[in-house]
């Protein structure tokens, strides 16, 4: 096993190279902003869709790189990035932002998907910070506002799902079809709470506090299994579970995430209740390790069903989940759990042909077709816990 140093080294090497990779072949500079999809083999897909999770995530990871870094490339390229989300993502006329856009950037799907404007302000807050434009910041606090006017479950806790253009209520909110067609879930509560920390860690809003601790509370009492500590991932809209299944990639990056919006509060008391809570969720996690060191997918006890493919994300939140808990017990299992998810990734994920991450393997090894880039592949998971990783080894 590398050492701690070699491990540090080796993820700044990487964050280098999979920037280098968007660099290269994201930006589209034909009709704007940067491409729908990119293959495998790191070819472009011309009409391909551009989604609002993906330009949101492209904002954030540049900007993010360039405050790290200060590589004038990235400055640049974040800037790209927000001028298309202002001048095509964003609706002028009833607020938020849209689901997709045309390849050309006229509108494809305009429906109000709750998890996409998050990931809109989780972007435009990071960009406010290497820039420091009050129209940015103005941005993105408007798009907070929309999800609290209309979201915002007021009777119950938590906020809803998806709704049309002019925000009426959508019967079928999905992020996707693989998901269970229900009113609330855990995987938009955990980008909304994320979006509005790093929001908060510039804008300074009372309103926005009791929003934070509102949903820190939701996760409290709602959605992390008192008994497993596992999340719980879909709900009705009193709060009633509807699934057993679990999802360890989103155990081990709640984990760590969820530590964080407690800590930008600055309040000693709600930090130290989510360093606990961190290791816990981490500890329930660790059922989805395999000797391989990697994680599968999710586990649904009520079928006994494993999927156990692995995917490039699971690996990148689980090296940031565990280091983290290593950084706040002390204990070096976590740290070895973390440099064994990097040595799963070095063999099985880098594509050190064509650059980038595969999207995952299956349960034998072989390599999972999927684009290298598209709605829901971005220089994020991969970007974010290697300058997660490196924050926390440098401390």
């Amino acid at each position: 096993m590398i050492t701690t140093l070699e491990f540090l080294l080796e993820i700044k090497t990487e964050a280098y190279r999979i920037l280098d990779w968007w660099r290269t072949y994201a930006p589209d500079m034909e009709y704007g902003g940067f491409y729908g999809e990119i293959n495998q083999n790191s070819a472009v897909v011309i009409q391909a869709e551009k989604g609002g999770v993906l330009n949101g995530r492209i904002l954030w990871a540049f900007s993010n790189a360039s405050r790290h870094f200060g590589n004038d490339k990235d400055r640049l390229l974040a800037k790209k990035a927000f001028e298309y989300i202002k001048d095509h993502f964003i609706d002028t006329k009833y607020g938020g932002s849209f689901w997709s856009l045309k390849y050309d950037g006229t509108i494809s799907n305009d429906r109000k998907q709750i998890y996409a404007i998050a990931f809109t302000i989780y972007g435009l807050s990071e960009y406010y910070k290497i820039n420091r434009d009050d129209g940015v910041l103005q941005l993105a606090t408007n798009l907070y506002h929309v999800i609290e006017d209309y979201s915002k479950d007021k009777n119950k806790g938590g906020y809803f799902e998806a709704f049309s253009r002019d925000w009426e209520l959508l019967t079928d909110p999905r992020l996707s079809e693989k998901d269970r067609n229900d009113p609330k879930t855990m995987n938009t509560h955990l980008h909304i709470i994320e979006a509005y920390a790093n929001l908060y860690a510039v804008w300074k809003d009372e309103g926005l506090r009791t929003a934070l601790k509102q949903l820190l509370d939701v996760f409290d009492h709602h959605i992390i299994d008192r008994n497993t500590n596992h999340l719980i991932l879909f709900f009705d809209e009193n709060w009633l579970p509807t699934s057993k299944t679990i999802s360890y990639g989103h155990d081990i990056e709640a984990s760590w995430l969820l530590h964080d919006c407690a800590h930008i509060l600055g309040d000693e008391k709600i930090e130290a209740f989510w360093k606990n809570k961190a290791l816990l969720i981490a500890d329930a996690a660790t059922e989805g390790l395999q000797s391989d060191g990697s994680f599968i997918h999710e586990y649904d006890p009520a079928m006994d069903h494993a999927q156990t493919f692995r995917e490039w994300w699971v690996s990148a939140e689980g090296m940031v989940g565990f280091v983290n808990a290593f950084k706040i017990s002390g204990e070096k299992k976590y740290l070895k759990r973390a440099i064994r998810l990097w040595d799963f990734i070095k063999l099985n994920l880098l594509d050190k042909q064509n650059g980038e991450w595969y999207w995952g393997t299956e349960a034998d090894y072989s390599k999972m077709d999927r684009y290298k880039m598209g709605f829901w592949k971005c220089p994020y998971h991969n970007v974010r816990a290697c300058l997660e990783v490196i924050a926390r080894l440098e401390k």
